[in-house]
């Protein structure tokens, strides 16, 4: 990808196109004032954009709290998958994580979402428990996966 890509923490002019990602990638989507609340009322909240060439493509979402980091949320435009850019994007979070003290970092992926746990093996997050029946859409289980950053 021969283009500009940039990384820098979400603002409240970027809730329009991150809800749009958001639509185009879950089948239960955050609301608008969901990431609203995220932003201006979570302490814990850390999200971080990703545009090409200027346009906001994707975003991650992140609730640190103390020396753990929890990811809410991670998603790319469709057309801009398997491109390299999920993996810059975790990459980024982990640095940032690492950063403000984190040593541990997790999240939650559906058990049928083999890419994902492909991409999360790969930057060294190991299996943890299942939670059944984690996601509301239609109830499939979520693997837990846990990465020590330190």
């Amino acid at each position: 990808m021969n283009k500009t890509i940039d990384f820098r923490s979400m603002a409240i002019k970027d809730i329009d196109s991150i809800y749009e990602i958001e639509s185009r990638s879950f089948a239960t989507p955050w609301s608008k004032e969901a990431f609203y609340n995220e932003l201006i009322k979570n302490q814990f909240a850390v999200y971080t954009v990703v545009d090409v060439d200027q346009q906001t493509v994707g975003y991650g979402g992140m609730w640190i709290i103390v020396d753990e980091a929890h990811i809410t949320n991670i998603a790319l435009l469709p057309e801009y998958r398997g491109l390299g850019l999920g993996e810059a994007l975790m990459r980024k979070m982990m640095e940032i994580a690492a950063d403000k003290g984190v040593i541990t970092m997790t999240l939650e992926v559906r058990v049928s979402n083999q890419p994902a746990q492909s991409l999360y093996r790969k930057l060294g997050f190991k299996d943890g428990a299942i939670r059944k029946q984690y996601y509301t859409d239609n109830m499939e289980d979520a693997i837990v996966m846990w990465v020590n950053l330190s």
